[in-house]
Parts: C-alpha cells; structure tokens; sequence
C-alpha cells in the first residue's frame, strides 16, 4: 500500500515543473545514452583506417533493419505502458500487471520471428535497402551478428517504457546506461583491440543490450517495482493484448516508417549521387536521431503524467502538463535549427575527417534540417495524443507526414531541381512543414473537445 499511494502522490499531485524535470531528465539521458549505441559504433567504424568510409556507408545501409527492430518493440510497449498507466490512474492494478504480462510474451514471439527473417533473408535486404557492391560486405557482416541480439533489444526497450511509466525514471535511465556504457568499453576493444571491424562493433553492441535486457527483467520482477511480471498473466488475451498493439501502432509506424524512409533515402541517393551521397545520409540520419532524443525524452517523460491524470479525470492538470511540455520542446527545436544552421561541421565531424565527406555533409544537413525548428510543435502533440489513449489520430499522423507526404516527394521533388540530390534532401523539410501544421491544427481541436468532455464529468460529479 506504501508504494500505491508514492505512485498516486507523484503522478497526480504536487507541482507539474518538478514532476516534470525529475521523470524527464532521466529519460533523456537515458535516451541519449540509449543512441550512443549506433552513435559510437558508427564514430568509431568511420574511422578505421584506410575504409573508414565505405564501412560508415555499409553500416548506415543496416538502419532500417535496426529501426525496424526497434519499431516492433515500440508497438508492444508504447501502447502497453500507457494502458498500464491509465490502469493505475484508475486504481487497477490487476489490471495493469494483466497488460505487462501480455506485452512481454509478444515480445519475445516478435523477437523470434524478426531474428528468423533477418538471418534466412539478411543479404538479399541489404542490397534491397541500398547497398551496393562496394558496401554489402560492411553491412551485411554488421546485420548478421546485431540480428541476433533482437530479443534482447526487444526486452530492453520494450519493458523498460513499464518501468519509466510508473514513475521509476532514475531506474530506467540506468536500465539503458549500463548497456551504453559496456558499448562504449567493448567497441574499441573489439573494433581495433582484436581488429574485428564492423564485426566487432555489432558483437559489442548485441553483449551490451544484453545486460540491458537482464537488468531490466530483473527489476520487473523483484518488490522493488510496483508492477511485476508474473507467470499468470502469460496467457495471451485479445481484449488486453489487442487495444495495446492499436495504440502502438502510432509509435510503431512512426518507427517503421523509418526504416522505410531510409530504404527510399538510400536507394535514391545512391542514384543521383553515388556511395558518398548514401554516406551523407548515413551522417544525417545519425545528427537527426542523436538531436531529437531530448524532445523524446521530454514526451516520455510527460506521458506517465498525462495519462495517469487522463485516467483519474483531472484536466487542468493535464492541460498544464501539455502547456510545459509544448514550451520546453519548442525552445529545444529552436535552438537544434540554429546550431544546424550555423555550425554543421561540428555535427559531420563527429563521424568522419574525410574532407569530401565533411564538404557534402555539411549542405545536406542545412537542407536536411530546414524546417526542424517546428518539431517540438509536432512531437509534443503528436505524443500527448499517444498519452491519452486516442489511436486513431496518432496514427493518422504518423502515416501523413512519412507516407503520405515524404516518400512520395523523394521522388517527386528531384523532379523540379537541376541537382537530384539536393531534390531528395529537400523533401525532407517540405514534408515537415505540412505535418506540423496538420498536426497543431488537429490536436487543438481535440484539446477543446476533451476539456468541454471532462467539464461535463465534473458537473457530473458535482450534482450527485
């Protein structure tokens, strides 16, 4: 009963700014360490002497199977932990032990069908997803060996959102910094110690999320969680297993999408503008996910908040939730647009000293990220929509700005530009632009409709 009402006293009273700052500031940090897994790999495999290039470029080609294995792990969790929050904002317990449980059988079933695929189909993917004869060697020696760590990953990332939704922030962040930091030990040992190359690199990376995936399991299962994984909630139910996997479908198309969207990167840079095009991107995309973990970080953090509140009928607490979480990612998105602006080289330095390299990077990011400084707007509501349960329109969202509008303008835009390269990247910020107006001008409806909905209640309440 002590730790129920710790539960109920952090999430549903108190002051918002504070609550805020001490679930998200883990969060981000765990997310930032949580990168450097495919951040450091990718430093440390750009500069191996003598083909630090094309094996940057081989192992950016594997990004889609990485995003597509984390995409699954969101679709069971992200829709999970928020049920699971709801649950305990209406005081369910059983309720919510029900949905962790389910939610870690699918993930070890989603992580023995993807290990399958990806080993048996492996090569043929690669050279589907943008490798060509120069880099399949680097990417496939790289997907071979990081495929079979995919139940790890799914049991870290996936059942680590249960541990940040119930308020156990600090615990999360170290769920993800122990592995973080046995990559960051192991790689170097591995890559020119043993001089295992991208070999080594994957090897260090599937050990280290393996200590994650142990760690967490653990802690899920011990008093020291509220929530516990318990055998008799193995059994699989579609009434509990089903509306989380609908829920998750934003975030996991959101993912997923991802991994497609890198494909028609990969594919059409390789057309307009050769290896050193794809590895460009392989740098972008590397600046992209590294910068935006904050703003996930922020929204992971405020989700607990704003769901357990949706459950227990508080609006205001939850508007002023929203209201913070909107300033903080806004002025965060700013200041990302303006670093991108003014000092690329810092950000392509980091993952590459070839001077061509540096020279391509550097225009292509100013393109690449042209309109980034409006995606606090689009992050914050699109994940506030997640947070309170509403599936429909996340997920809308996730497929607008992905597959309704970008990948069709990768391959339109070039169309009207003298320089085909240039035309892929500026399909970027086009498609950014119409996403985040849709989304603020959608969320701000429902916002009004929720408020009008939760007033009625209290009325409700208030008559007897």
């Amino acid at each position: 009963m002590e730790q129920e009402q710790q539960t109920k006293v952090d999430l549903g009273s108190g002051s918002v700014g504070r609550l805020l700052l001490r679930l998200a500031l883990p969060t981000i940090i765990a997310q930032i360490i949580n990168v450097l897994y495919n951040i450091v790999d990718r430093i440390y495999i750009g500069h191996i002497p003598g083909q630090g290039s094309l094996a940057l470029t081989g192992v950016g080609v594997t990004m889609p199977v990485i995003m597509a294995i984390s995409a699954f792990a969101a679709l069971v969790s992200m829709g999970g932990a928020p049920r699971a929050a709801i649950m305990l904002g209406k005081d369910n317990k059983e309720e919510a032990e029900k949905i962790l449980g389910n939610c870690t059988v699918s993930l070890v079933f989603v992580a023995v069908i993807l290990t399958g695929v990806f080993q048996i189909f492996g090569r043929d993917i690669l050279m589907v997803f943008g490798a060509s004869e120069n880099t399949i060697g680097y990417a496939s020696d790289y997907m071979r060996i990081y495929t079979l760590g995919t139940i790890f990953v799914q049991l870290a990332l996936g059942l680590n959102a249960f541990i940040n939704t119930q308020g156990y922030a600090k615990t999360g962040m170290i769920t993800i910094a122990i592995g973080a930091v046995c990559n960051i030990i192991l790689d170097p040992i591995f890559i020119f110690g043993f001089g295992m190359g991208v070999k080594g690199a994957a090897l260090a990376t599937i050990i280290s999320q393996a200590v994650s995936a142990v760690w967490v399991v653990r802690f899920l299962c011990s008093p020291k969680s509220y929530l516990r994984i318990r055998k008799k909630n193995f059994r699989l139910e579609s009434k509990i297993i089903l509306p989380c996997l609908a829920l998750g479908l934003s975030p996991f198309v959101m993912q997923f999408t991802e991994s497609v969207l890198s494909v028609c990167f990969n594919t059409s840079l390789l057309k307009y503008g050769g290896d050193i095009a794809v590895g460009a991107m392989a740098i972008l995309s590397s600046v992209m996910q590294f910068s935006m973990l904050p703003l996930q970080g922020m929204t992971q953090g405020a989700q607990p908040i704003i769901s357990f509140n949706y459950g227990a009928g508080n609006f205001e607490r939850v508007a002023k939730t929203f209201r913070l979480l909107l300033i903080v990612c806004v002025g965060y998105s700013c200041t990302l647009w303006l670093l991108s602006m003014v000092t690329p080289q810092l950000l392509v330095g980091m993952f590459t000293n070839e001077a061509d390299l540096m020279a391509y990077g550097e225009w292509a990011l100013r393109i690449y990220m042209a309109v980034s400084l409006l995606f606090g707007i689009q992050i914050a509501c699109q994940q506030s929509f997640i947070a309170l349960g509403n599936a429909k329109t996340s997920l809308f969202l996730a497929v607008l700005r992905k597959v309704i509008l970008l990948i069709p303008l990768i391959y339109i835009v070039p169309n009207f530009v003298n320089d085909k390269a240039m035309g892929v990247f500026l399909a970027e910020p086009i498609a950014d632009g119409i996403a985040v107006l849709t989304t603020g001008i959608l969320f701000l409806r429902m916002f009004r409709k929720l408020k009008m909905q939760m007033a009625g209640y209290k009325k409700v309440e208030e008559n007897g």
